[in-house]
C-alpha cells in the first residue's frame, strides 16, 4: 500500500467544519475513476451518486460520496444526506489510494483557482462558474471512537481468553460463551429456577457494536421500550439487558439479581441488568466497562481521568471536552444507558441485530421464598446451585455432556431427588433473543413451590396436583408486560382448593386504589373470599412484596373468625393484628421508590385451627411458620401500584 500524505481540508472556525462541495469531490465507484482527470458535468453527476467503501478484506463498510478527510477520518455523505465518518485505516488500499489521488487533484485545482482569482483582481469581475470551488459550512461532526480504543477496551478479557474480537470496519464483533469468571446467582431472592448455561455467541451469532455510531435524530428511551434482549455488551463479553424486566419492574429492586448484578433468562443465559462496575478491577477506571449497542462506550461512576461525573442527560450520558459522547454507570436507575443517544434499529421489542440464546429445556416457574446461597463448579462442566426456603436447603446439580445435552438432578428441600437429561433444541431466526427478555412474574403461594415445576422440568410433589399442561395453559394477557397501557383483571394464583379472592380496592385493570397507598389515605385494602373448605376454624391474611433482599411485609392479620368472609377497606377490628416490617401492629401503606409498576400480593390462609402467636411478634415470617401443617386452603390475589 502506498504511503499516504494527507492534507486537512478545513479552516479553523470554532464549532464548525469547512468542506468542499460534494459535487466537486464525490465519485462513483471503484471502476472507471479518474482522480487526476477533468471533472466534467457528467463525471460530477456520476460521482455524486456515491462510492462503495470497503475494508481491506473486501467487506462493504458504507456507501456515499466523498466530502473530506480530517484527522485520519474520512467524511462521506450518504444518499439520504446524512454525514458519516470512517477511519482511514479501516479502508481498503484501493480506497486509500483513491483518496490520496483525489486530494492531489484538489490541491492542483486550488492552485489554479488562486491564479485565476489573482487575475480577476486586475480585470473586470467575471461570472462565477457553477463548478468553481466554494467552501460549504457543515454542522459539527460527531467524533468517532478509535478502532484502537475499542480494541483496547476489550483487550484485557481477550488476553484472558474469555472473549475473541474482530472487526470489518463497520462492526466490532465480540465472541463469548456467555459465562463470566466471577461468582454467579448468589443473593437472588426472586428466582425463576434458571441456571447459567454456556451460549454460542460466535461466528454469525456474535455481538455486534457499530464502529461508526451516529447520533439519532430522535434518541430513544429504554423506559418502557427495548424490554427484550440486550441493550449493551460488557467488556467481558456478557450481554447487559434493560434494567427494567419485561414487566417494567426494576430487576435490581425486585430481588432478581445476584451480587454482580446478573441472573439467567428463560434460555438459562446469564446476563447483567445493571452496569458491571466490578469489571474495573480488571480493565481499570480509565477504560469503558461496556459498549451500548448504539456504539457509544459506558464508563464507571467516574470520568476516565477520575474526576466526578457531571451533567448527565436523560440517557445517563454526556460529551467530554473533545465532543465525544459516552454513557456512565450510576447507583440509581437507570444504572447504565437509559436509552440510546445513537441510532439503533428496533425489531420485536429489542435492538437488531443481536445474537440468539439457545434454550436446552423449558423455562420454569418462580420458586416462592427461595434465596440462592451458593453456586460453584464442582468439576469441569459440572455445577451445583444451592438455595434456601424457610431454613431448608435444596439443590440443582447439572452436568454439560460431550454432546451438549445437560443432565439435571433436582433435590428439593424435602430431600426428594429427580434426574433428567435435556437435549438442545434449536430455534430458527424467528426465535426470541437472549433470554427471551426475562418474561418474569413474582412467585406466588401454591405455585412454584419446592419440587414443583413444569412438564419436562421438575416433577410435582406427591402431595400436590400436577401443573397444567403448557399447551392447555391460556395465553398471558397484555398486562404481563407493564410497558402496555392495558392491564388484565386482577390475577389469581394457583390455589390448593376452591378458595376464591377478590377486592373492591383493586380496579378492573389490576391497580390498587390510591387510598390504600402512602399517596392517599393509607388505608388497608378490602378483601373478600369464598369457597373455604369444610373444617376451617380461622383465617389469616398477609400482604407482601418481593424486595431485593427479603419478602417485605406490609400487613398481617390472623385468627380471623371462621364465619368471616371479608375485610372492609381500612379494617381494624376483625381478627388479631400482627406486626409489619417496621415492627408496628398496623397496616404499612405501600410507598414504592423504584421506577415502574410494582406487583404486590394478598394471601389468605384457611386454617384448621387458630394460631398461638404473640401479637407483638406476629411478623409474616412467624405467621408462615405458625401455619405449617394447619393450612386447609390458600390463595393469593395480585395487584399493581405505580407512584406518579
Amino acid at each position: 500500500m502506498k504511503p499516504l500524505t494527507l492534507c486537512t481540508l478545513s479552516l479553523a472556525f470554532v464549532g464548525t467544519m469547512i468542506a468542499w462541495p460534494v459535487s466537486a469531490l464525490a465519485h462513483s465507484g471503484h471502476d472507471g475513476d479518474e482522480p487526476h482527470g477533468h471533472l466534467d458535468s457528467a463525471n460530477t453527476r456520476a460521482m455524486a451518486a456515491g462510492r462503495v467503501w470497503t475494508s481491506p478484506s473486501g467487506a462493504v463498510l458504507d456507501e456515499g460520496s466523498f466530502v473530506m478527510v480530517r484527522n485520519d477520518r474520512v467524511q462521506i455523505r450518504r444518499n439520504d444526506g446524512s454525514l458519516v465518518l470512517l477511519r482511514l485505516e479501516a479502508l481498503s488500499s484501493g480506497d486509500q489510494d483513491w483518496i490520496t489521488a483525489r486530494q492531489q487533484t484538489i490541491r492542483e485545482q486550488q492552485g489554479q483557482e488562486s491564479k485565476s482569482n489573482a487575475a480577476k483582481s486586475l480585470t473586470t469581475q467575471l461570472p462565477v462558474s457553477v463548478t468553481q470551488w466554494q467552501p460549504v459550512v457543515l454542522g459539527p461532526v460527531e467524533p468517532l471512537h478509535s478502532m484502537a480504543n475499542i480494541t483496547e477496551a476489550f483487550a484485557a478479557f481477550e488476553k484472558l481468553s474469555a472473549i475473541k474480537t474482530r472487526s470489518d470496519g463497520r462492526w466490532f464483533y465480540v465472541e463469548s460463551n456467555g459465562i463470566p469468571a466471577h461468582q454467579m446467582m448468589v443473593g437472588i431472592t426472586s428466582w425463576q429456577q434458571q441456571v447459567p448455561l454456556p451460549q454460542t455467541y460466535t461466528g454469525n451469532n456474535a455481538w455486534q457494536i457499530p464502529m461508526n455510531p451516529v447520533p439519532a435524530k430522535k434518541p430513544r428511551t429504554a423506559k418502557g421500550a427495548f424490554l427484550r434482549g440486550a441493550i449493551a455488551v460488557a467488556v467481558n463479553g456478557i450481554p447487559i439487558f434493560n434494567p427494567l424486566n419485561n414487566r417494567g419492574d426494576d430487576a435490581y429492586l425486585f430481588g432478581e439479581l445476584d451480587e454482580f448484578g446478573g441472573h439467567c433468562g428463560r434460555a438459562d443465559d446469564y446476563h447483567y441488568h445493571i452496569a458491571p462496575v466490578h469489571l474495573q478491577e480488571v480493565v481499570g477506571k480509565a477504560q469503558p466497562i461496556a459498549y451500548a449497542l448504539d456504539g457509544y462506550p459506558i464508563y464507571g461512576y467516574e470520568e476516565p481521568d477520575g474526576s466526578p461525573v457531571k451533567n448527565l442527560d436523560a440517557f445517563n450520558g454526556h460529551k467530554d471536552a473533545d465532543g465525544n459522547y459516552h454513557y456512565h454507570a450510576t447507583k440509581k436507575y437507570p444504572y447504565l444507558n437509559g436509552g440510546f443517544y445513537g441510532e439503533v434499529v428496533e425489531a420485536d421489542g429489542q435492538v437488531d441485530p443481536q445474537p440468539r440464546a439457545e434454550p436446552v429445556r423449558p423455562d420454569l416457574r418462580p420458586l416462592q421464598g427461595a434465596k440462592i446461597t451458593d453456586f460453584k463448579e464442582t468439576k469441569k462442566g459440572s455445577y451445583l446451585l444451592t438455595y434456601d426456603v424457610r431454613g431448608k436447603k435444596g439443590t440443582v446439580a447439572y452436568t454439560i455432556n460431550e454432546n451438549q445435552s445437560v443432565t439435571f438432578t433436582f433435590t428439593d428441600p424435602a430431600g426428594k431427588s429427580t434426574t433428567e437429561t435435556f437435549t438442545p433444541r434449536r430455534r430458527g431466526p424467528e426465535g426470541r433473543g437472549p433470554g427471551g427478555g426475562d418474561d418474569r412474574r413474582p412467585p406466588r403461594p401454591g405455585e412454584g413451590r419446592p419440587g414443583e415445576g413444569r412438564p419436562g422440568g421438575r416433577p410435582p410433589r406427591e402431595d400436590q396436583p400436577p401443573p397444567p399442561d403448557d399447551n392447555k395453559r391460556p395465553p398471558r394477557g397484555k398486562g404481563d408486560n407493564t410497558a402496555s397501557k392495558e392491564r388484565p383483571a386482577p390475577r389469581k394464583s394457583a390455589s390448593t382448593s376452591t378458595l376464591q379472592l377478590k377486592s373492591s380496592s383493586v380496579n378492573a385493570q389490576g391497580l390498587v386504589s390510591i387510598d390504600c397507598t402512602c399517596d392517599g389515605k393509607s388505608e388497608s385494602p378490602a378483601i373478600e373470599w369464598s369457597g373455604a373448605p369444610e373444617g376451617t376454624k380461622a383465617f389469616a391474611v398477609s400482604l407482601w412484596h418481593t424486595a431485593p433482599d427479603m419478602e417485605k411485609s406490609y400487613w398481617v392479620v390472623y385468627n380471623i373468625p371462621a364465619n368471616t368472609t371479608s375485610l372492609k377497606q381500612n379494617s381494624k377490628s376483625v381478627g388479631t393484628l400482627g406486626v409489619n416490617d417496621k415492627k408496628r401492629r398496623e397496616y404499612d401503606p405501600m410507598c414504592s421508590r423504584g421506577p415502574g409498576v410494582k406487583t404486590y400480593h394478598i394471601t389468605v390462609f384457611a386454617l384448621s385451627e387458630e394460631l398461638s402467636l404473640s401479637a407483638d411478634k406476629a411478623s409474616r415470617a412467624e405467621l408462615l411458620k405458625a401455619v405449617e401443617g394447619k393450612v386447609l386452603a390458600e390463595s393469593t390475589l395480585d395487584f399493581d401500584y405505580e407512584r406518579k
